[in-house]
């Protein structure tokens, strides 16, 4: 008989190995917050075993840290944003969701006053109609951006932590089944838990609010929110337009409302589409590309859409995918796409320029939202260009050079 005997040394190695891995596994000051989150989630009413459950071996995960600061909604131009949150496949199917769900639909519409297409294309943009919700175990997104997120934010991804445990300790949705995005939102409309927890309904009857598992739930606690957020029924979110070669660009501005006639007077905007506008309905004009690019009227829907999420290219593509889906044909439009894009590290720069420049934009993140779009339109006026609030990589060339001519000038020119 032959005996099998392992090498001492080599079994000391691996064993060496594996206590390696783990110590490199485990962070420690992700153990000590884990404790200190503990009493935390207890004094604000979570029982002992939900938390001691939900944070169970749970490690950070690094890959939520770096999708956090690549949103799509901000990376990739405007057009290539649409064509992939309305493709022609997604239009079909959403078309066949309708078809699905159409007593569903209507149900929710009489209860809620949203209408179909609108509900519908809220869940394409989100989850593709359910394809895909997320696969990210949303417990350990939120302990991870709660842990080690930016700074300012982190109140808010704790505020989100303790909703989610609230939700799994009344049982709407179970432990194993908080699976979602990165950023911790749940379900077929991907509610963040604060949302779910305000404005989330059991549509279906089964005494649980269940945004992953219920269809019903789901579509009618959006439309809740878009009910509750101001929607206007019967009301679109806008339309394309044409505008004047006259016209003044300063008034693209979502701060400057004037009524459908307003605009269609005085201004000289010519709608493209053949339904009617409602005269005494207020909106604004919306380029999502600046000047170069298409034009739109936008009514108090979009600025409810972008209460669901606030980027305009997000809030664009519900609209326009829901037009699409009610039968309206694809928009016909020019897109300057052959301009260079702005990175992130440029749109910081930019940034920092115009707030160098007496333009503050509130801030230096690398995202050109509201703020930033308002002192680029203040610089671009002062300058005697289009005023349109649309960052451009040759209007970071200009800023640059201004920035070095200022700081090249002598003491006494920069002086007079």
């Amino acid at each position: 008989m032959r005996v099998a005997w392992v090498k001492p040394a080599r079994t000391v190695a691996l064993l060496l190995l594996l206590m390696f891995s783990y110590s490199v596994m485990v962070d420690s000051d992700f153990e000590v917050w884990k404790a200190q989150f503990r009493q935390i989630a207890i004094a604000q009413g979570i029982q002992p075993s939900v938390v001691d459950l939900a944070l169970r071996g749970l490690l950070p995960d690094q890959k939520v840290l770096e999708m956090n600061q690549h949103q799509p909604e901000f990376s990739k131009p405007v057009w290539d944003y649409l064509g992939t949150a309305v493709s022609d496949k997604r239009v079909a199917m959403g078309q066949q969701r309708w078809r699905d769900n159409a007593e569903l639909l209507q149900q929710i519409y009489q209860l809620y006053g949203v209408q179909p297409q609108y509900v519908l294309a809220i869940w394409g943009v989100e989850s593709d109609f359910g394809n895909y919700m997320g696969r990210h175990n949303v417990i350990r997104s939120l302990a991870t951006l709660t842990y080690k997120g930016n700074l300012e934010r982190r109140a808010f991804w704790e505020k989100q932590l303790i909703a989610a445990l609230r939700i799994v300790q009344k049982g709407d949705i179970p432990l194993v089944a908080m699976r979602g995005s990165w950023a911790g939102a749940l379900g077929h409309t991907q509610f963040i838990p604060t949302t779910f927890e305000e404005y989330a309904v059991d549509f279906d009857g089964d005494g649980k609010r269940n945004l992953v598992g219920s269809i019903p739930d789901a579509l009618a606690s959006t439309a809740n929110y878009l009910a509750q957020a101001g929607w206007k029924t019967g009301q679109s979110w806008g339309e394309p337009v044409q505008l004047p070669t006259h016209f003044d660009w300063s008034k693209s501005d979502p701060n400057y409302w004037l009524t459908n006639a307003e605009w269609l007077q005085a201004e000289a905007v010519k709608p493209t589409q053949s339904d009617p506008l409602a005269a005494d309905a207020i909106s604004f004009v919306l380029l999502p590309a600046g000047y170069r690019g298409p034009a739109f009227l936008v009514f108090q829907n979009f600025q409810v859409i972008l209460k669901y999420n606030n980027a305009q290219t997000y809030a664009l593509a519900v609209g326009y995918l829901g037009d699409r889906l009610a039968g309206a044909p694809a928009w016909q439009a020019t897109w300057p796409t052959q301009d260079k894009l702005l990175s992130t590290t440029n749109k910081a720069e930019l940034q920092e320029l115009l707030t160098a420049a007496g333009y503050s934009t509130d801030g230096i993140d690398g995202r050109l939202g509201p703020n930033t779009r308002a002192a680029l339109r203040r610089w671009q006026m002062d300058n005697g260009l289009p005023a349109d609030g649309y960052a451009t990589y040759e209007q970071l060339e200009t800023l640059r050079q201004t920035a070095r001519s200022t700081a090249s000038a002598p003491l006494g020119i920069m002086q007079n």
